[in-house]
């Protein structure tokens, strides 16, 4: 108890979460506090709330925030026109240069990436065949994709969008009996790997054997920065990375890198080809740019002093809550996505009377607003990666103060 008043007492002499000046926890480019070239909040004059990201890079919540330098990209292409396919070109054989690839393409997103990627198994380089999509009847493309039941995830549907059928194995046994001559393409989710019966090398064994694509989704799988490597070097054919998450460029910019062929293939069936199943998908120039700076930025970042940030501030939050009667805390790193330092809180209701759906509401409609994560009966989960500095204080602040009230 001695210890817990004594946080208390430490955490009362920074202002109440209610009474915080911007600029004690946000330092620039916020609602809060604009940079001197902004002109315009656009935020307060819509009426849209603004929030502390305390819970991760969830799309509703906007992804990520942009570094600096990916910015700036975006807003020194904006000012000239280029070709399309040109930049798209240059781009992607910068890209592929950097991550050690045969090709790479910027998509509008890691749903994109895999759209276009089946896509491109379907038709290969025939533009008649990319016109067809997703109308496979009568046509000689093939029909199939095939993934295991238990990776059978809602994005999923970026396949279905191409008019291929989904076959679902369980077994190695059952990914050997669905290959047939229908088959156009595997598709794996990274970060089920540990829930398959069939993981990494032996899909990629059985596919290479028979000659099936082989396509990854590590939409949210950055951090570590060797994912970005890992998996093209494994085997698999074409990978899938969002660049709104972990790697901070555009929300609405992915890569798909991999064999050039693929990548190639993928392209016949993106922007700015007008009558492709991808024509809808476009990324515009500046998200070309700026998905590349978010690659060069993020390869050439202190990753270790990232993790140390980032390790300093959840636990200054854990510290904050771990000392009320009934509360457990504990900080995992998830294994394959989103592979930051995460805490996790449940707690005994009737020592602590509140669920994690009603803590994660009064969070949320405090001043500053604080998102976190989870919720349910009794338990909540927060991160601190898409914090900027100093906003820890403020949600470990705001948390002790509800769990306070609830407990006094």
């Amino acid at each position: 108890m001695t210890s817990r008043r004594n946080l208390i007492k430490s955490l009362s002499l920074l202002p109440l979460a209610g009474a915080l000046k911007p600029d004690f926890f946000i330092k620039k480019n916020s609602a809060s506090e604009l940079p001197k070239s902004a002109k315009r909040d656009y935020f307060k004059e819509l009426g849209v709330r603004t929030f502390i990201n305390a819970a991760g890079t969830y799309t509703f919540m906007t992804g990520s925030l942009m570094r600096e330098e990916v910015k700036n990209a975006y807003i020194a292409t904006s000012y000239d026109f280029v070709n399309y396919h040109e930049l798209q070109d240059k781009v992607g054989a910068r890209l592929a240069e950097l991550l050690d690839c045969e090709a790479a393409t910027v998509t509008s997103g890691a749903a994109a990436a895999i759209t276009l990627g089946t896509a491109g198994t379907l038709t290969g380089l025939d533009p008649e065949k990319a016109g067809m999509l997703p109308h496979l009847d009568g046509t000689s493309m093939k029909t199939e994709v095939i993934m295991q039941r238990k990776h059978a995830i809602e994005y999923a549907q970026a396949i279905e969008n191409c008019g291929v059928k989904v076959v679902y194995v369980d077994t190695a046994k059952e990914l050997e009996k669905a290959i047939n001559k229908n088959t156009a393409m595997y598709y794996f989710v990274n970060f089920l790997n540990y829930e398959g019966e069939i993981q990494w090398q032996e899909v990629l064994d059985i596919c290479q054997k028979h000659g099936v694509p082989t396509m990854i989704d590590c939409a949210a799988d950055v951090p570590p920065v060797e994912n970005l490597f890992r998996f093209q070097r494994m085997g698999f054919d074409m990978v899938c990375f969002s660049g709104g998450k972990g790697l901070r460029g555009p929300q609405s910019a992915g890569i798909l890198m991999g064999k050039k062929k693929y990548i190639d293939a993928a392209r016949l069936n993106a922007p700015p080809f007008g009558d492709t199943i991808g024509r809808g998908m476009k990324v515009n120039k500046e998200e070309i740019v700026g998905m590349l700076a978010a690659v060069e930025d993020f390869l050439s970042r202190d990753h270790e002093a990232d993790w140390k940030l980032w390790e300093g501030q959840i636990n200054l939050v854990q510290n904050a809550v771990k000392d009320f009667e009934g509360m457990n805390t504990e900080i995992k790193v998830p294994e394959l996505a989103n592979v930051v330092p995460t805490l996790h809180l449940n707690w005994d209701t009737s020592k602590i009377p509140i669920s994690g759906d009603e803590l994660k509401e009064e969070m949320r409609n405090g001043h500053p607003s604080i998102e976190i994560a989870g919720g349910g009966k009794n338990s909540v989960s927060i991160t601190t990666w898409m914090l900027k500095p100093g906003q820890e204080r403020v949600v470990a602040s705001r948390l002790n103060e509800i769990l306070t009230q609830k407990t006094t």
